[in-house]
């Protein structure tokens, strides 16, 4: 990769993988999906530099889910950096990943999953909110002073904050209930320092966009299945099983960060639009 060129980052999230691939809810192959998701990755016309995975890496925080895991994301040939969810388990995804170095910035056991590192010539800052035993997220003063400071560090490489739950009302009421607490202060945070392309999210199985701090907050489509969209807010807590999918952001030094919603699966070759003679296929 030289300066000039462009980078891209694939956002994987909510893998909720079973140990031994059991199904989720009885129905959802969560490893299946994975697997799919990482076939597309590496079948795509231009293959990732580096994977994200923003949280809910297994289902139940367990070793041997984790270790399940780790055996299928060493089909990855890029760098992939992993981040908590309310699902995972701190200590024990540090235990199974030593080699993960980020993962022990801030600290070991249950601190905080806080780092910031390069990736080409962007900047990623993981940023984790999660609360053990606890659905939702909620940013911590410390947390928040971490980021200030980190953010504060390289005003001018453009930076994705990666963040399990997404800090903003979806209007998905059984999700808003298990949300970002305190994200008045982060967006605060986030307006001061407009090198931050993207605020980078999992938690709600969907890809869903706002405006936030100034930038853009999005999160990213579960592999597997995805929350239902029903924005009643008294809507039951259901999953559906949608086309599965991911999110590639694309930065060129030109251009700035573009974020691609690609979905999961093989759909057959790529068709012309004009013939031969460049006349319009009718």
């Amino acid at each position: 990769m030289t300066a000039s060129a462009p980078y891209l980052v694939a956002q994987l999230s909510d893998l909720h993988i079973k140990a031994g691939g059991k199904l989720s809810y009885r129905r959802v192959d969560t490893a299946g999906a994975l697997h799919l998701a990482i076939d597309t990755l590496l079948a795509a016309p231009q293959r990732p530099d580096t994977v994200i995975i923003t949280g809910d890496l297994v289902d139940f925080g367990s070793e041997d889910e984790y270790r399940f895991l780790r055996d299928i994301l060493q089909r990855l040939p890029m760098p992939v950096r992993l981040l908590p969810g309310n699902h995972d388990h701190r200590t024990t995804l540090r235990k199974v990943f030593p080699d993960h170095g980020y993962l022990f910035e801030h600290g070991d056991g249950e601190a905080p999953v806080h780092y910031a590192m390069a990736a080409g010539p962007l900047r990623l800052v993981g940023f984790d909110c999660t609360v053990p035993g606890q659905p939702g997220g909620r940013v911590e003063p410390d947390g928040l002073a971490w980021l200030e400071a980190t953010l504060a560090a390289a005003p001018a490489r453009p930076t994705l904050l990666m963040l399990h739950h997404p800090p903003f009302v979806t209007g998905i009421g059984h999700m808003d209930q298990q949300g970002l607490d305190n994200a008045a202060a982060l967006e605060a945070v986030i307006a001061r320092h407009p090198q931050v392309e993207r605020v980078v999210c999992g938690h709600l199985h969907r890809q869903i966009t706002r405006r936030f701090g100034g930038t853009i907050a999005i999160t990213a489509p579960g592999p597997a299945h995805q929350v239902a969209l029903d924005l009643d807010p008294q809507a039951a807590s259901r999953f559906r099983m949608e086309p599965p999918g991911y999110l590639l952001h694309w930065w060129h030094p030109a251009h700035g960060l573009v974020t691609h919603l690609a979905a999961s699966g093989d759909y057959g070759p790529a068709h012309p639009f004009f013939d031969a003679h460049g006349r319009l296929i009718d």
